[in-house]
């Protein structure tokens, strides 16, 4: 038993026994650590996904959801997983939830959330602006929510009577560019694209924009006397990473948008 005992307390305090014993151990532990990770990263769970395409503003329901498996990996972002939590609310006035997709919190909401989101999701200082529109103006309804506009304005510079010119000069000139769309509406105030089985005509673009922006357009709607028309135009500004900031075009324009009118607000 001495023996033994004497041979294992050689066996164990030998420098290349121990340097050879550290390395197995290390080698074992990297191996249960990454068949552990690889494991956790492989194993499936399962996650809500869309049946079918759901249209904005549109409650979700049971039959609209199934249950599939997906690697964990393959999740990103904040991404619904329970069914219960999908079940029953509406998507967004702005999201369409392609079939095969998955959920994400940003496109389901509460029912109230779902009718009045776009009161609520712009920068505070800026005010709604309702533009109208009719099929041919909205490119045939192809501007959605989320999509980017620039506006542009036509109109009658009238000729002054103490002015040699003979004729009035029509201009024309992008006023401003970059705004984004919150919502496509219809006669009714119903989202246009809330049904995609329905065909809804559009009949007003509604976005935000800074306050001296939305005094701007107001003035120029109301020149009916300079025969004047604002015009939308579809950008694609919304496919690139960072759109661009909302800002006034054309300096020209709104000198002659303020020459023709008065503000009466205060300063």
């Amino acid at each position: 038993m001495n023996n033994i005992t004497v041979g294992l307390k050689k066996f164990f305090t030998n420098k290349n026994t121990v340097t050879v014993v550290g390395v197995l151990l290390a080698v074992i532990v990297l191996y249960v650590g990454y068949n552990m990770r690889v494991k956790q990263a492989t194993n499936p769970i399962s996650v809500a996904y869309a049946k079918q395409t759901i249209s904005p503003g549109v409650q979700i329901t049971e039959d609209m959801v199934g249950v599939t498996q997906v690697p964990p990996a393959m999740i990103k972002g904040n991404v619904i997983t329970n069914v219960a939590s999908v079940v029953g609310k509406y998507t967004s006035v702005d999201s369409i939830i392609p079939e095969g997709s998955l959920f994400y919190g940003r496109s389901v909401v509460e029912k109230e959330q779902a009718k009045n989101s776009i009161l609520l999701d712009y920068p505070k200082g800026y005010v709604l602006y309702n533009f109208p529109v009719d099929m041919e103006s909205s490119y045939g309804n192809s501007i959605y929510p989320g999509n980017y506009i620039d506006i542009y304005l036509k109109a009658i510079n009238k000729v002054d009577d103490n002015q040699q010119a003979t004729e009035d000069k029509i201009m024309v000139g992008k006023l401003l560019k970059n705004i984004k769309v919150l919502a496509v509406k219809d006669s009714n105030g119903e989202a246009v694209f809330s049904n995609l089985d329905e065909q809804r005509t559009p009949s007003m673009i509604i976005f935000a924009v800074p306050e001296k922006y939305y005094i701007l357009l107001k003035k120029a709607s109301f020149l009916r006397t300079y025969d004047t028309t604002m015009i939308p135009v579809p950008t694609s500004e919304s496919l690139k990473k960072k759109p661009g900031e909302l800002e006034l075009s054309d300096k020209d324009l709104e000198a002659f948008i303020n020459r023709v009118t008065i503000w009466t607000g205060e300063e």
